[in-house]
């Protein structure tokens, strides 16, 4: 029995440190979206950065992963590493489309909002649910953006029911789990 309790506590360690990061690029895109309010340019440049910093939370969301895993943690940051590469390409693609003229910086900055939306669930598919939730959040604040002129709102409202949807979610799984190792 004891064996067992100190088995779930890394999974509970996981849980927790895996939350934290959920809740930070939560925040990150709730900030990006504040900015965006207020600077469609500084918006657009913070979007372009934060496709560096999703894929490095993401690498180590994969990281943490892989050590209570079979899986090597060197195909994994090759796979995300490609993924994000691949991802960083199409951004800097629409950023130049951008530059000729093809696309307001607004439009621009909602393509990039939207291939970072894309690129983060489909990186969920691999990593969880939480990232996921993460891209289906950014593809609705942008649909948000596109039609409400107070988007801030709307977008922290929706943030906060997700953080506190994922709180009980979390809540409700390691209850289970622990009812399950006893």
């Amino acid at each position: 029995m004891q064996d067992d309790q100190e088995e779930s506590l890394p999974l509970i360690r996981h849980f927790g440190l895996e939350q934290a990061i959920f809740i930070l690029m939560l925040l990150l895109s709730l900030f990006g979206m504040t900015i965006t309010d207020f600077s469609r340019h500084d918006g657009y440049v913070y979007w372009l950065f934060m496709v560096l910093v999703f894929s490095l939370l993401s690498i180590f969301v994969s990281w943490l992963q892989s050590k209570s895993s079979e899986n090597d943690f060197g195909n994994i940051v090759k796979d995300q590493a490609s993924h994000w590469l691949l991802t960083l390409v199409v951004v800097v693609s629409a950023f130049l489309v951008q530059k000729s003229g093809q696309l307001s910086e607004s439009s621009a900055e909602l393509v990039i909002l939207l291939l970072l939306s894309m690129a983060t669930m489909l990186d969920g598919r691999r990593i969880g649910w939480q990232f996921i939730l993460i891209g289906f959040y950014l593809a609705a604040c942008t649909v948000i953006i596109s039609f409400v002129d107070a988007f801030i709102w709307a977008c922290s409202g929706l943030g906060v029911l997700i953080i506190i949807g994922t709180f009980l979610w979390n809540r409700w799984v390691i209850k289970h789990h622990q009812n399950d190792v006893n």
